[in-house]
């Protein structure tokens, strides 16, 4: 029996949301087509190579573990059975100028000795009230908003609780998270160390607000490595999704999104090879900046949108031989000057001359030996932050060796050399991410968090046309695996609210790999 325009649900793009939104939809009975333009899935989750080695080249740790178990237990699968996780005793280790060093520890008491060691009593009495506040935050947040459809600032309000001031006090919606920081540290290296948590949503610590200091607390829950690297992650879901009957179609990429006059609502989506697929149910799996072109709308002022964008970056992955300081698994090189690094990026929109870099040493666990196996030279993933220009600025051979160099001379003031006299780099650039992630101009993060009002401007799961949902990092709660995998979520989520599944089989995946078929009168998501 054919299956009609009203039982397929298209996906487009299949990143961490697509997979995601994909797996919710088929476990719970959709027919799910998912529409890729690259050659396989991942999305941001990319494999590049260099010297002939494979290299994670997006997102490199996993966090929130709780909502990849919740993923795979919607589809009858624990996650323990599908991947091989190893949990990180050494969240990260970061270096200053002449190699001083001081490593952020799972254990908590562990980190505040640490802290102690580092930079005196007072400062570890700091850490242990920012860690307090921190847990504070994110456990006001966590169901009010970061696993909840978008708030407004009302909304949120009401969901925390009204009658609960000191709550909606204690996540400091007004203060900018580096300015909050002073009241914890008065050493600026550890206010560097937690302020470059607002990086990891591609924002400027001097502009975004005090409620990242959440991250802290995530990282605290813990962190961990996948074996085989995130691309397994990226692998495993797609695998699951196909067992549970999700069809993908890669490397045609979709030019538009075809709406239907008589309803003013999705009724499918041609590609760039001139494909039709009739869907009238869409899950965007894509940068909001790129969807008005799709669907023939008017496209935001370029001077605004570019103002908006979060970090772009240079990432650079080869084959090297580290000498001087012990680099662990992940190792953060900081500059002179957090200010002017921002400065640089966000207001004069260039390289800074100076930049803080982070070291992922993709061969060694999370304290720095190398893994079982693992052989030298060995593989290193560098990154420095850069401004999303990369639609209309191209990247010259002259240029990526100033910021090869740049990077180069941090390293070096910091303690470090890298000997790579056999391998050519793989580079990656704000113009080639661009490419890659249409719409963006290279923003990795969707756009930036910035002042108290950003995290509301970020669309929530409803698109702008009936049958449209949005998912991906730059539409609520943000980026990230976790929060992007909650994204896709959150679209699916709605739209079997809007449209509960009747009478139909359902591929009910359970542990082991077999399915089984049950048939429901009502399989509309509890809310």
């Amino acid at each position: 029996m054919p299956v009609s325009t009203d039982d397929t649900v298209l996906v487009i793009g299949a990143g961490m949301a697509g997979l995601s939104a994909a797996i919710r939809l088929a476990a719970a009975g959709y027919r799910v087509v998912v529409c890729e333009a690259q050659a396989e899935a991942g999305g941001k989750m990319r494999r590049v190579e260099a010297a002939g080695r494979g290299f994670d080249a997006g997102p490199t740790v996993l966090t929130m573990k709780w909502v990849f178990e919740a993923l795979f237990a919607a589809a009858g699968r624990r996650i323990e059975d599908e991947l091989s996780l190893v949990p990180s005793s050494v969240i990260a280790r970061h270096y200053w100028r002449g190699g001083v060093c001081l490593d952020l520890h799972a254990d908590h008491d562990e980190t505040i000795r640490a802290i102690g060691d580092f930079a005196g009593r007072r400062e570890a009495e700091g850490y242990r009230r920012f860690a307090a506040d921190s847990r504070r935050t994110f456990e006001v947040l966590k169901d009010s908003f970061i696993d909840a459809t978008r708030p407004n600032p009302v909304s949120l309000s009401r969901r925390i609780g009204l009658g609960r001031p000191a709550d909606l006090l204690a996540i400091k919606p007004f203060s900018t998270l580096w300015s909050a920081l002073g009241g914890y540290f008065s050493d600026v290296r550890l206010r560097q160390l937690f302020g470059r948590y607002a990086t990891y949503c591609g924002s400027s610590p001097f502009l975004s607000p005090a409620t990242l200091m959440l991250v802290a607390h995530v990282e605290q829950e813990g962190v961990w490595t996948v074996e085989g690297g995130i691309r397994a992650l990226a692998m495993r879901l797609e695998a699951l999704a196909v067992e549970l009957g999700v069809e993908f179609r890669y490397g045609d990429p979709v030019s538009e999104i075809l709406i239907d006059p008589s309803r003013r609502a999705v009724s499918g989506v041609v590609t760039r090879t001139g494909r039709r697929v009739d869907a009238r149910q869409i899950v965007y799996n894509g940068d909001v900046a790129a969807l008005p072109r799709l669907i023939g709308a008017s496209p935001p002022d370029p001077a605004r949108s570019r103002a908006q964008r979060s970090l772009s970056a240079l990432v650079s992955c080869s084959v090297a031989e580290p000498k001087g300081v012990e680099i662990a698994h992940h190792t953060v090189f900081f500059s002179d000057d957090y200010e002017r690094e921002f400065e640089a990026i966000f207001k004069r929109r260039e390289a800074p001359s100076d930049p803080t870099v982070y070291l992922c040493a993709q061969d060694r666990d999370a304290t720095g030996r190398l893994k079982a196996g693992g052989v030298e030279p060995e593989r290193i993933y560098a990154l420095m932050n850069l401004p999303a220009d990369g639609d209309r600025h191209r990247f010259d051979e002259r240029e990526v060796n100033a910021c090869l160099k740049s990077m180069e001379r941090r390293l070096s003031l910091n303690g470090l050399t890298l000997s790579n006299p056999q391998a050519t780099a793989n580079i990656t650039t704000p113009d080639r991410f661009a490419s890659l992630y249409p719409g963006t101009g290279g923003a990795l993060y969707g756009m930036a968090s910035h002042g108290w009002m950003a995290s509301f401007a970020r669309p929530g799961s409803e698109g702008p046309l009936p049958g449209l949902y949005l998912a991906g990092g730059s539409v609520h709660p943000g980026p990230g695996l976790p929060m992007a995998a909650l994204s896709g979520k959150l679209a699916a989520e709605r739209l079997m609210a809007d449209r509960p599944l009747t009478r139909r089989s359902h591929l009910a995946a359970i542990t082991g790999g077999m399915q089984t078929e049950r048939v429901t009168a009502d399989s509309s998501p509890s809310r």
